[in-house]
């Protein structure tokens, strides 16, 4: 049986730390001296174009005026949920806001605001006809925040209202929704800026 003594062990475990420590500078010197990690973006490597497909459903309240007879006008906030899919989606789901303008004569405007799980914003314009199989909507990319920075591309779906009460409440859901997102391109050479009055 070998002993060792009170001043070996106390040797031994001074060199061991100060092998540790020589050790512990190599690494942080290696890491300080290779290139920086890249910048995450949505999804994937920036400028790339990501395509989904998903679901809005929404809930608000609709103020209506008539204009004679056969045309009216509307003014509607809507607040609900995106559910997303598709391999290159940016986002699995996002709190989705509108405001949306619309008149039975010359067709609908609006402005959406989509917000992810962290908080980042994704904005975009709203345009639409009524045609005889529905609501024809078309959504525009115009910027965000975060990795939306900068997002152009345009999405597509058709809506139908599954409640509209007499007093303005209405509930509603996409059919059809798609479309493509390119983000992660800095806004000078996107030509988008950020969310627009």
């Amino acid at each position: 049986m070998i002993a060792i003594s009170g001043n070996t062990t106390r040797r031994a475990q001074r060199v061991t730390r100060g092998v540790g420590a020589a050790a512990l500078a190599g690494l942080l010197a290696v890491a300080a001296c290779g290139p920086a990690p890249p910048s995450p973006t949505v999804g994937g490597a920036g400028g790339e174009w990501r395509e989904f497909q998903g679901t809005w459903t929404a809930a608000g309240n609709r103020q209506t005026i008539h204009l004679g007879a056969e045309r009216r006008a509307s003014v509607a906030s809507f607040d609900g949920s995106l559910l997303l899919t598709g391999a290159s989606r940016p986002a699995v789901g996002f709190r989705a806001e509108a405001l949306v303008f619309n008149d039975s004569g010359t067709g609908m405007v609006g402005r959406s605001v989509w917000t992810d799980d962290r908080g980042h914003q994704v904005y975009s314009e709203l345009n639409g006809q009524v045609t005889a199989t529905g609501n024809r909507m078309v959504g525009t990319f115009v910027g965000g925040t975060g990795p939306y920075a900068g997002a152009v591309g345009t999405y597509e779906f058709s809506w139908r209202f599954v409640l509209e009460t007499e007093d303005g409440a209405v509930q509603g859901q996409s059919m059809g929704l798609k479309g493509r997102v390119q983000v992660g391109v800095p806004q000078a050479a996107s030509g988008a800026g950020g969310p627009r009055p």
